[in-house]
């Protein structure tokens, strides 16, 4: 067995030099308040992030999602259903998909994005952040249609961020980064920093505090926090982060 205090030790990762760890902010569902606040706060910022967006929400505000591109941030899929279980009585349950259904979902999403966008996407969100499909017996991991499909699949509301030197690709932790003010993130950052870790903020809107809403004030203690070279921090896309990640570990 390995001893706890081994376990307990940073991930021994070669970040890029005086980094110690990484985050990607990502958002989504296309939600209107990512273009109508977001787009100009991350661009006074300075700061790419990772949008999963919802093809019916993009195809609302399409010029707005261009623009997103053209300043540089990532557009990942987010399935075209946004299947999740039925439990939640929004949509289709995962439960009644099989495997078929689920591919040829999130083919016609990808199609759509690589449409109007002109992109093919490399990141791939799990709505709610449940990776199955059927239910009992007939239950089923979708992972690996993610892993044949994209270079990265994120997950929701998950307990640690990743780390590198053995992270699944295909099913990254995401950290739930709605409704916390910033001292609440810093403690997740100077951990992950300590640990040598990636975080990846998962948000939804971004205005004032709240529910599914990431602040507009936490976002900009963070760019403060992510400029200053003595806090070691790493940022970028959930694709550039993982591509530097595929290249720099065993």
């Amino acid at each position: 067995a390995t001893p706890l205090a081994a376990l307990a030790q940073p991930h021994q990762f070669p970040w890029p030099a005086g980094k110690r760890f990484a985050v990607s902010l990502s958002f989504d569902d296309a939600r209107l308040s990512q273009l109508d606040v977001g787009q100009r706060l991350l661009a006074d910022l300075k700061l790419q992030a990772t949008f999963y967006v919802s093809i019916p929400a993009m195809l609302k505000r399409l010029d707005g999602w261009k623009q997103m591109v053209n300043d540089g941030h990532e557009i990942g899929n987010h399935s075209f259903s946004h299947a999740c279980t039925g439990n939640y009585r929004f949509t289709k349950p995962l439960e009644d998909f099989t495997l078929e259904e689920m591919a040829a979902d999130i083919d016609r999403a990808t199609g759509e994005i690589e449409h109007h966008l002109n992109l093919k996407p490399k990141s791939f969100a799990y709505p709610c952040g449940q990776k199955f499909i059927g239910r009992g017996r007939t239950a089923r991991s979708y992972v690996p249609l993610i892993a044949d499909r994209f270079q990265t699949g994120r997950g929701y509301y998950d307990e640690m961020p990743n780390v590198p030197t053995v992270c699944d690709l295909a099913a990254l932790m995401g950290t739930h980064g709605d409704g916390l003010d910033f001292s609440a993130w810093r403690t997740i950052l100077d951990k992950a920093a300590r640990e040598g870790r990636w975080v990846i903020f998962a948000g939804h809107e971004i205005g004032q505090l709240g529910h599914q809403i990431t602040s507009t004030e936490t976002l900009r203690a963070f760019a403060t926090y992510a400029a200053d070279p003595a806090n070691g921090l790493c940022r970028d896309t959930v694709s550039s982060i993982a591509s530097y990640i595929n290249t720099h570990r065993a």
